[in-house]
């Protein structure tokens, strides 16, 4: 009779539920519990494996007859951005990113809540609640942290701290090779400075400042145009059935 460790990951499959992101289609997926202390090497495989982590749970899609969503990872170190790129990094040249223990603040919900009302109002989480926002900032067993952007201040060179209001806010793990972008969310009224499209070249600029090769960007999804910015961030790499391969 053989028998697992304590610690060996159970894996689990959902019901299936409507796609959330192609009309029409429904979407399973495969999940486990990231806890304990084997919790930062399991992520990391199954990070690997293209899984994605939400608080304790990593999970992945099982559709049936489908696979649109594709894992994806920028490789920092040939990563050059392009003339719309520079222009992105300059119109936020006077914002700085201060790393910050995983812990929820008023200020953050705040600002998460303006996002979530402005720019998905229709979608799951809409109803979460500051404590719900609290799980999902504090209840990891990985290493996890806050990013928080404001304007640059006369001593942020030497704080690395900015100054004024709260812009931008990136939830990102640290892995054995990279980063892992989990959740990120900005202020819905600064849509000139294309937030959401610094946040990502921020990541890939600290990747290359760690000497990490990758930034983990979640799931490109084959016909969806939430998910179509994600194939802008060249070279980059898909997992496939043989195993990541350059896109």
């Amino acid at each position: 009779m053989t028998s697992q460790p304590r610690d060996a990951p159970q894996f689990y499959l959902t019901a299936p539920s409507p796609c959330p992101y192609l009309p029409g289609r429904e979407e399973r997926k495969v999940f486990t519990h990231l806890i304990g202390r084997r919790a930062p090497e399991l992520n990391d495989v199954l990070t690997h494996g293209g899984f994605r982590r939400s608080q304790t749970i990593a999970y992945r899609p099982a559709c049936d007859g489908c696979r649109a969503c594709v894992s994806t990872r920028v490789i920092a170190a040939d990563f050059q951005p392009n003339r719309s790129f520079r222009r992105v990094m300059k119109r936020n040249d006077d914002l700085i990113g201060e790393v910050l223990p995983n812990s929820p603040t008023s200020e953050q919900y705040s600002l998460f809540r303006r996002y979530i009302d402005a720019r998905h109002a229709e979608g799951g989480m809409v109803d979460m609640t500051v404590l719900d926002y609290a799980m999902m900032v504090e209840d990891s067993h990985v290493q996890t942290q806050i990013i928080a952007y404001r304007r640059r201040g006369p001593d942020s060179r030497f704080t690395g701290r900015g100054e004024g209001d709260l812009i931008a806010v990136a939830l990102t793990d640290t892995l054995g090779d990279g980063m892992s972008m989990v959740y990120s969310f900005y202020d819905p009224d600064l849509t000139d400075r294309s937030l959401g499209t610094f946040l990502i070249l921020d990541h890939i600029a600290r990747c290359r400042a760690l000497g990490l090769p990758y930034l983990y960007l979640g799931y490109w999804v084959n016909g969806s145009p939430k998910m179509a910015y994600k194939a802008r961030f060249q070279p980059q790499e898909r997992l496939m059935p043989e195993g990541w391969l350059r896109a």
